[in-house]
């Protein structure tokens, strides 16, 4: 009897344990499983904890006043005019903007010498796709005097290598190099190197052209769009840069100088068409690991986030504060103002009436 009532308390006290034991594996299990499933936002959410930010740009003051003269401007830039302008070079590594691409080249034709652009028959990621560009020559016919093309064939990629299509990326950025040094592109001149998406301003182009005393290297501060003109995000483009090409020129689509042109155009990503055009580039590009769920492919899923300003990847916004992180969590605000476009896209607005505001709803 005496040994029973002394086993009692130690039999409570394991049962008690146990009890305590399983939701404490539980709760490990589901936290487990939600890291696991939730990585990348946990990541994303504890930026402001792990990562710096980069070094800020020293922003150059932008002028601009329609009526004045390019000896004002330059004037008030701290620069002087040119008694000749400089030739101008667009180069562009090109995937399928199409629509993008017609607004760039038509708003730039008047002020740019030769539009040097590469097209590959894969995309980063190995995925075959069809050359556009080629494919679309009539839309450019317009442009054709002043178009350096060429093709780059791309063998498929393997699935096994992390690291492949950021290397692949750079076998472009290679080849685009070697195009440029055949366009006849001189030292002194000026280069422009920028995705498809990414269009400086006119007024930018006739300073880079006109001015005497632009730095010989600098970045583009574009304001930055998302599915259309309707999303404006924020101003925080800065890829795109303009150089005066010396023989070390070399295309690159990333940080090369501190200093960066204000205001000097605008960066519309994932402004597309058709429903299929989103999902192939939400697949093709080197961050193709986004999609973690074939979910994010559905048409009708993809057509409400354009409508709505919703992250395609529903992912966090990528911010070094949370101060930052806050302020840009949720739906980006839509805008009813298209002023302050390019201008061709404003004069063909029937054409292109789903870059504009009201305009979101796609074809398939």
């Amino acid at each position: 009897m005496s040994g029973n009532s002394h086993n009692r308390p130690a039999a409570i006290g394991k049962f008690l344990s146990l009890k305590l034991m399983l939701p404490i594996a539980l709760l490990i299990s589901v936290c487990v499983i939600a890291v696991a499933q939730y990585h990348q936002s946990i990541t994303y959410f504890l930026r402001p904890l792990w990562d710096t930010p980069p070094k800020p740009f020293t922003r150059i003051p932008h002028y601009y006043a329609p009526n004045t003269s390019m000896a004002e401007l330059c004037k008030l830039h701290g620069w002087r005019a040119l008694s000749s302008p400089r030739r101008v070079f667009d180069a562009v590594l090109f995937n399928n903007e199409l629509d993008i691409l017609e607004i760039r080249y038509r708003e730039l034709f008047p002020y740019v010498d030769k539009f040097v652009i590469l097209e590959a028959n894969a995309t980063f990621t190995g995925i075959p796709k069809p050359l556009s560009f080629s494919q679309n020559l009539k839309r450019f016919t317009f442009a054709r005097s002043k178009i350096v093309y060429d093709r780059l064939p791309i063998s498929r990629l393997d699935p096994e290598s992390r690291r492949q299509p950021f290397d692949v990326e750079a076998s472009h950025r290679r080849a685009l190099n070697a195009l440029l040094r055949r366009s006849g592109i001189a030292a002194g001149d000026v280069l422009i190197m920028a995705d498809a998406d990414e269009i400086p301003s006119p007024e930018t182009v006739q300073l880079l052209r006109w001015c005497d005393g632009v730095p010989p290297v600098m970045h583009l501060e574009l304001e930055n769009y998302m599915y259309s003109f309707e999303f404006p995000v924020d101003h925080s483009s800065w890829r795109a840069t303009a150089h005066l090409f010396n023989e070390r020129t070399g295309y690159r689509h990333s940080r090369q100088s501190d200093l960066i042109l204000a205001d000097a155009g605008w960066h519309c990503s994932f402004c597309f068409r058709e429903i299929r055009e989103f999902a192939f580039k939400m697949k093709a590009y080197s961050h193709a690991d986004r999609v973690r769920r074939e979910s994010f492919l559905d048409p009708a899923r993809i057509q409400r986030v354009i409508c709505s300003g919703d992250d395609l990847f529903d992912m966090l916004p990528e911010e070094y504060t949370f101060r930052d992180l806050f302020k840009k969590m949720g739906p980006i605000p839509s805008s009813a103002s298209a002023v302050h476009l390019p201008s061709y896209l404003i004069k063909n607005a029937d054409r292109f009436r789903f870059l504009l505001p009201g305009g979101c709803l796609r074809s398939e």
